[in-house]
């Protein structure tokens, strides 16, 4: 793990390419409260759209929070479709150049239909594809490949995305797999769900899960035992020819066999599991970048795992940030525990999130008695960057602020408290009345106080500007605070 968190410290940016099949994902909301009344089905009166980079665009966006610039590869329709997911990846400045439009096939679309019965909790009623699994035109391949050999000498990973959607048939396969291999780039594969993976021999890498490596192989329920997955990525490395197998397990991490080693079992950490939307697309992305970053294959993998256990955490498709990734493993090395920090712990933090783009956020306060008001402030605070550290006093500082009595909860209960809110990244504790040390040592890039000192020089202020950040004060919950909560309680003034 050592060498792991060593590499993530040096982190450097890194180019990558992506073909494969990309898509636009739409979401239409509305209300399902009357059945037509020419058939018995529910009626979805639309009242919202959203859409969103579906398929390989998931990989690609993946790849820019881990830190990459991304070029993608592939097809669209010549239709409004195409050009709404061209903006879409645009706005995550992928380089969408190599995207051909071929006006004989569609984009491909995923619309789901989600309705709300009773007014109640969101549901997917249907979903409606739009889509051609028709294997490239002669002349549309070629222009494809065209780009994407134009792209390769500045490269430092590829990876192929394949969904079956027809951009990655064999033919297109084995190009890639040549040219790839004359300049030196490696080819990680995501590979769709086949009878046989005979089109991506010859790939650097392979990353298929549990059912599609079963199904490639004609080997049904054969990943039960070690042994068993074992004997799998054996025969899957063998029929390949490839440097590295990666079967992922689900909640039983992954496997992974690298040509003339023996095989390593690499497994995750038990969390809760919400939805495992994206999370291979979040695998295959973590590979590439580790391998970009000159990472070990055993170390590439663990740092994807890590990617994609925090994906499985979350509903829906959402990219990862590498400072996220950073934390979890740090969390896994046992170097970070809740959210509680040392300085010299949270020193580290800080500079892992600003290495990796991040803005730092700090506040400050008691927060003895938590009510409204405290969650509103911190859930201000956390919007204003991307990770918002907590100083909290001290029982000592309390005492001497608020007179004895105070405070009502200790130090520790305090930042358990706090470190169970979503928005709270970290907490610290200081002794001193105001926690201008802590200030003068992180720095952060946004010093957050309530309204209530406008007009009035804010502790660090000068710090913080001095270093080219701001301050900001956020509006207050009117008629909420600790001492009237106690008054009103007979503890206290």
């Amino acid at each position: 793990m050592d060498t792991l968190l060593d590499a993530l410290a040096n982190w450097k940016p890194f180019n990558a390419l992506v073909l494969g099949d990309f898509m636009l994902d739409q979401q239409l909301y509305g209300d399902a409260e009357r059945l037509s009344a020419d058939a018995p089905v529910p009626v979805l009166r639309v009242t919202r759209q959203e859409s969103m980079s579906g398929g390989a665009g998931n990989l690609a966006e993946d790849l820019i929070a881990l830190g990459g610039r991304v070029r993608v590869f592939g097809v669209t329709g010549e239709d409004a479709e195409g050009q709404l997911l061209r903006q879409h990846l645009g706005k995550s400045e992928i380089d969408t150049s190599g995207l051909i439009a071929d006006a004989a096939r569609p984009t491909t679309v995923k619309r789901n239909l989600i309705g709300l019965a009773q007014h109640r909790h969101p549901q997917k009623m249907f979903r409606v594809d739009f889509e051609s699994r028709d294997a490239l035109p002669a002349e549309v391949s070629r222009r494809v490949l065209s780009a994407l050999e134009a792209a390769l000498p500045d490269a430092d990973v590829l990876c192929l995305e394949d969904y079956d959607k027809g951009v990655c048939d064999e033919a297109t396969c084995q190009a890639v797999i040549q040219l790839a291999r004359a300049h030196g780039v490696p080819l990680l594969v995501d590979p769709a769900s086949r009878d046989d993976f005979a089109r991506y021999r010859g790939c650097t890498s392979i990353t298929p899960n549990r059912s599609e490596a079963e199904r490639a192989t004609g080997r049904r329920h054969a990943m039960n035992s070690a042994q068993q997955r074992q004997e799998l990525a054996h025969e899957l490395a063998r029929q390949l020819d490839c440097e590295a197998v990666v079967l992922t397990l689900d909640r039983d991490g992954a496997l992974l066999l690298e040509r003339d080693s023996e095989p390593l079992a690499v497994p995750t950490v038990a969390r809760e599991v919400y939805d495992v939307t994206g999370a291979g697309d979040v695998m295959l992305a973590g590979l590439a970048a580790a391998r970009a970053n000159d990472l070990s294959w055993p170390d590439s993998v663990r740092f994807a795992n890590a990617a994609a256990g925090l994906e499985v955490q979350i509903f829906g498709v959402k990219p990862i940030p590498l400072a996220d990734v950073h934390r979890e493993l740090l969390r896994q090395a046992g170097r970070l525990t809740g959210k509680l920090r040392t300085l010299e712990e949270l020193s580290d933090e800080v500079a892992s999130v600003r290495r990796h783009g991040g803005k730092v956020v700090f506040t400050n306060g008691c927060f003895d008695v938590l009510h409204a008001g405290h969650v509103s402030l911190l859930e201000k605070s956390a919007r204003l960057g991307d990770f918002l550290v907590v100083g909290l006093n001290s029982d000592a500082s309390v005492r001497r602020l608020k007179g004895d009595g105070r405070p009502v909860h200790t130090a520790v209960d305090r930042a358990r408290v706090l470190g169970a809110l979503e928005p709270v990244g970290a907490v610290v504790f200081f002794e001193d009345d105001t926690p201008i040390k802590l200030i003068e040592a992180l720095k952060p890039d946004v010093l957050v106080k309530g309204a209530d000192y406008a007009g009035k020089e804010v502790v660090g202020q000068q710090v913080v500007e001095a270093a080219g950040g701001r301050v900001e004060l956020v509006d207050l919950v009117e008629g909420l605070s600790t001492t009237r909560a106690l008054s009103q309680l007979g503890a206290g003034g």
